[in-house]
C-alpha cells in the first residue's frame, strides 16, 4: 500500500489543475455513458434480478471462505499447478521473486493486477534482476510515466492523448500523434516483442473458482490472454477473497461484473484458466502457480460490521459516480485503490496490517459527501455510505485519529437537539443569519474538528439572508407558471 500524500493537501492541488478536472470530467462521463446504455438493453427488474445473485453469491462465498480457499487449493494442484500462500505483500512478493529465479525469468509481461499495485511487486522483481513490464495499455502508459493508475479500471484515466502521446515520443521515438488508432498501434508494435521474449507472464484475477480449480480473467485488449499463453510460466497473484464455490457463481458475476463496469454484455476476452498446459494442448503456460494473498483480509472477514467491503468485484462503477473522484481523481487517495471502494478498502488493510501510512490513509472515509451514487450504481449491492460512516465513527473514537473526526461527542450532541427542535432551529438559523457565513465557517472555531474545519475553508458558501422555506413558495409558482 502507498499512502504518503495526505488526502487534503494531494486533493487541493487536483482542484488547481484545470486540465486534469477537464480530463477527468471527460473521462467519468464516458463510463457513465456506457454503463447506462449497457443497462437500457435490460428491463430494469432483470438487472436488479442479477444484482440480487451477485450479492448473494459474494456474501455466501465471504461465509464460507476457508473452506472454499482449501477446496481450490486442491483443485488447483490436482491440475498440475502450484499453490502458495501469503500473509503479506512482501511475502507475496518474495514468493514471485522465488519462482522468477528457479525459472531464470529476466522478463515477465503483466497483465493489469490492482493487487501487485498493492504490493508494490514490481518494484520488488526490479531489486532481483527482473524487469516486468506492463502491457495492459493504461497500465504500461503510467509505468512509462512512472506514475500509479489513477483508476482501477482506466488506469490512465488522468492523462489526454497528447499527453500520451508525448510518452511515446520520448521513450519509442515516435513521432507525435493526436490519432488513437495510431497511438494504438504504436503500443502494439512495442509490446508484442515483449510478448515474444517474457519467460513469465503475471496476472491478478478476478475470481477463482473452487470446485475447478480456474482462474477467471477478464479484460478487453488480449494482453492478459497474451501474458498467460506465450510465456512459459504463468503467476497469477489473488487476494483471498476473490474465491467462488461453483461456475455457476461465477457466471452470475460476470453477469454484472462488464455491464456495470464499461456496459458489455461479456468482456472481448474472459479465459477460464485450469492449470498448466496439457499434453496435446497447442498453447498456454508449461508451469502455473497460484499465489493467495492475505494482507489484512482476514481480519476484515473476521469483523461482521466491515465485511462486506471484500464483496467488492471491481467493476469500478462507484468511482465512475462519485463526485468527489470526479474532481480530484485517483491519486490524491494515496493507495492502489481510489474512490468509495478506496475509502474503506484502504484504510482497513493499512490498519489490519499495522501498516505506517494506516493513520495517513484514515482520512479517506471523510473524502465523502455521502450521496449514496456508489451503493445505488455497485452491483453487489455494497452500502458504501453505511460503511465509510462506521469508519468515521471508528476515527473519531480512537485517539491517534480522533482530530479527523468533523465534529467531538458533545457538539454532535449539542447539533442533535437543535435539529430535533424545529422552533430553537429556525431562532438558531435567524441567528446566524446576521453574521457572514463566509467570515464564520472561514475560522476555526472552538471545540470544533480539523476535518470541518479544512471543509469550510475550501468553500464559499452563499449568503442567504431569506430562508429557503420562506423563498420556496415564489420559486414553486415561478416553476409552476413555466411549466405551463
Amino acid at each position: 500500500m502507498t499512502g504518503s500524500t495526505p488526502f487534503r493537501a494531494a486533493a487541493a492541488a487536483a482542484l488547481a489543475d484545470r486540465r486534469l478536472r477537464a480530463t477527468l470530467k471527460s473521462a467519468v462521463a464516458v463510463f457513465r455513458g456506457n454503463r447506462a446504455r449497457g443497462l437500457a438493453l435490460l428491463a430494469p427488474a432483470e438487472f436488479e434480478a442479477l444484482r440480487h445473485r451477485a450479492a448473494e453469491v459474494r456474501r455466501r462465498c465471504l461465509r464460507s471462505l476457508p473452506v472454499l480457499l482449501e477446496r481450490l487449493e486442491h483443485n488447483v494442484v490436482a491440475a498440475g499447478g502450484h499453490v502458495h500462500w501469503a500473509r503479506t505483500g512482501a511475502e507475496a512478493n518474495e514468493i514471485v521473486a522465488r519462482i522468477a529465479a528457479a525459472e531464470g525469468v529476466r522478463l515477465a509481461v503483466k497483465g493489469k493486477s490492482m493487487v501487485t499495485e498493492e504490493t508494490g511487486l514490481n518494484a520488488a522483481l526490479a531489486a532481483r534482476g527482473v524487469e516486468a513490464v506492463e502491457t495492459d495499455l493504461g497500465e504500461w502508459i503510467v509505468q512509462l510515466a512512472d506514475e500509479k493508475p489513477s483508476h482501477i479500471v482506466a488506469p490512465a484515466m488522468h492523462k489526454n492523448r497528447r499527453e500520451v502521446s508525448e510518452l511515446f515520443h520520448k521513450h519509442l521515438g515516435e513521432p507525435l500523434s493526436d490519432d488513437i488508432p495510431e497511438l494504438t498501434l504504436m503500443a502494439r508494435r512495442a509490446l508484442r516483442a515483449r510478448f515474444l521474449a517474457a519467460d513469465m507472464g503475471i496476472t491478478g484475477a478476478n475470481m477463482a473458482v473452487a470446485e475447478t480449480g480456474s482462474v477467471v480473467l477478464v479484460e478487453n485488449e488480449g494482453n492478459i490472454r497474451m501474458s498467460t499463453t506465450l510465456p512459459r510460466v504463468h503467476v497469477a497473484v489473488m487476494s483471498i477473497e476473490k474465491v467462488v464455490a461453483t461456475l455457476d457463481d461465477m457466471a452470475a458475476l460476470l453477469a454484472v461484473l462488464p455491464r456495470s463496469c464499461t456496459g458489455q454484455t461479456l468482456s472481448s476476452y474472459t479465459s477460464i484458466l485450469s492449470g498448466p498446459r496439457r499434453p496435446g494442448e497447442a498453447d498456454g503456460a508449461r508451469v502455473f502457480h497460484l499465489v493467495l494473498l492475505d494482507n489484512g483480509r482476514s481480519a476484515l472477514v473476521a469483523d461482521p460490521a466491515m465485511r462486506d467491503v471484500l464483496a467488492c468485484v471491481r467493476c469500478g462503477a462507484c468511482i465512475n459516480v462519485c463526485p468527489v473522484y470526479a474532481h480530484v481523481g485517483g491519486h490524491s487517495y494515496g493507495s492502489a485503490y481510489c474512490g468509495p471502494m478506496g475509502s474503506l478498502l484502504a484504510p482497513l488493510l493499512a490498519r489490519a496490517q499495522g501498516a505506517p501510512e494506516a493513520a495517513t490513509l484514515a482520512e479517506l472515509p471523510f473524502a465523502c459527501t455521502t450521496c449514496g451514487a456508489c451503493a445505488s450504481v455497485c452491483p453487489v449491492r455494497i452500502d458504501h455510505p453505511t460503511l465509510l460512516l462506521e469508519l468515521r465513527r471508528r476515527a473519531a473514537n480512537a485517539p491517534e485519529t480522533a482530530g479527523l473526526a468533523p465534529l467531538g461527542p458533545r457538539a454532535a450532541a449539542a447539533f442533535a437537539r437543535l435539529a430535533t427542535r424545529p422552533g430553537l432551529w429556525r431562532a438558531a438559523a435567524a441567528a446566524a443569519r446576521v453574521l457572514d457565513p463566509g467570515l464564520l465557517l472561514a475560522r476555526r472555531m472552538p471545540g470544533v474538528g480539523t476535518a470541518i474545519t479544512l471543509w469550510a475553508r475550501s468553500r464559499r458558501p452563499p449568503r442567504l439572508r431569506r430562508p429557503f422555506s420562506a423563498r420556496w413558495p415564489a420559486l414553486r409558482r415561478s416553476l409552476e407558471d413555466s411549466n405551463g
